[in-house]
């Protein structure tokens, strides 16, 4: 198992225990507030549940970044993009174009179409060692490097 896939799964897991300790709290925070509302106190019981999404909201991660390949009149603005995974992960990538062209993956053959102004995400499970050009395939301009390092 690589490292970001065992990161992924801690993560997940500490996740897990977080909601699992946020829902148990807010039960036990229901009941001591009916107890409050009935001897007389005006706390409503939507601010204890705000307070408690607002902390889960806080303590999870934020996922990873999705890396964004801009395109500029057929060419990748700021240059061609390095992108860097590892084998057994899964390689997430978005291009965002003002020129509409078909954008292929080499060596995963991996094809999309983008609009003008338009968008083309890429999920695809890293499996092949190497370095692999990205390019807008009509204009025959490299926009990306993907390189896939073994896990």
């Amino acid at each position: 198992m690589s490292p970001r896939a065992r990161i992924a799964l801690v993560v997940t897991g500490l996740v897990v225990l977080v909601v699992a300790f946020v829902i148990a709290s807010g039960s036990s925070d229901t009941s001591k507030q009916q107890d409050a509302t009935d001897a007389g106190a005006t706390t409503p019981p939507s601010t204890a549940t705000a307070e408690a999404g607002a902390t889960t909201a806080a303590q999870a991660p934020a996922a990873p970044a999705v890396p964004v390949v801009k395109v500029v009149g057929a060419k990748p603005q700021g240059g061609v993009q390095r992108l860097k995974f590892t084998k057994g992960d899964t390689i997430r990538f978005k291009v965002v174009s003002d020129t509409a062209d078909e954008i292929h993956v080499h060596g995963y053959d991996v094809h999309k179409d983008v609009a003008a102004g338009g968008s083309a995400t890429f999920t695809i499970p890293a499996k092949i060692e190497g370095r692999f050009v990205v390019e807008l395939e009509t204009h025959g301009t490299q926009i990306a490097e993907l390189e896939v390092d073994p896990s």
